[in-house]
């Protein structure tokens, strides 16, 4: 029998936030940017081989203009800040919309800003998330709760199967509710960019050809 509540707790256990202060201040090289990022996110991923973040991937991130380019081939904390944000966000967005996000990011507080800086804007982004955790987690009971009272007049045979697929199919509907949520801002985001960006919004094609080799 497929332990949900279970799954649940393990998936929370692995969940690791990378803090602003946990990021190395001195510029690294790239093979230490892959290591460190291997380091703090490899409970994230689903199967062993999975990779987290490759040479290839930070090649393909800079020519599809989501990363600046390193200094002297050396990548400092707010490279490191980037590379995070994109590691989360690739899972959900398309690579266009990734750039649609981090162009302005990049544009303005990728160097020093008197206002704030990019690694104070992740640390408060991260704030957020913590503070997320708990709700999130009794959203997703209250879907097991409710899948497990779906079905209850079916051959026992049948209801763990009929009760699993109506969690999945809540858990579907709530990330396609965001997703579609997430596509709307970014596509208004689009709309309101002025033409002279950096990141101009025709590269929309050829960033999500290039897509699928930076995953």
């Amino acid at each position: 029998m497929v332990n949900t509540e279970k799954i649940l707790n393990e998936v929370l256990k692995k969940f690791n936030i990378i803090d602003a202060v946990d990021i190395p201040s001195i510029d690294l090289y790239m093979d230490q940017v892959t290591t460190f990022m291997n380091k703090h996110l490899s409970e994230s991923k689903r199967f062993p081989d999975d990779k987290i973040l490759t040479k290839t991937m930070i090649n393909n991130y800079s020519k599809n203009e989501l990363l600046p380019p390193p200094v002297k081939k050396r990548y400092s904390k707010n490279h490191i800040i980037l590379l995070i944000l994109i590691y989360y966000y690739k899972n959900i967005l398309s690579i266009s919309d990734i750039n649609t996000i981090l162009t302005p990011l990049c544009d303005s507080y990728f160097e020093n800003n008197d206002t704030i800086s990019l690694e104070e804007i992740y640390s408060k982004s991260c704030e957020l998330e913590s503070g997320l955790i708990d709700s999130i987690k009794d959203d997703i009971r209250h879907m097991i709760d409710d899948s497990k009272n779906q079905f209850t007049e079916v051959a026992k045979e049948d209801k763990e199967f009929l009760q699993l697929y109506s969690l999945i199919t809540s858990l579907c509907f709530d990330v396609y509710i965001k997703k579609q949520m997430l596509e709307g801002i970014i596509d208004s985001m689009n709309s309101e960019m002025p033409k002279n960006s950096s990141k101009k919004k025709d590269s929309k094609k050829k960033t999500d050809k290039n897509s699928e080799n930076s995953k």
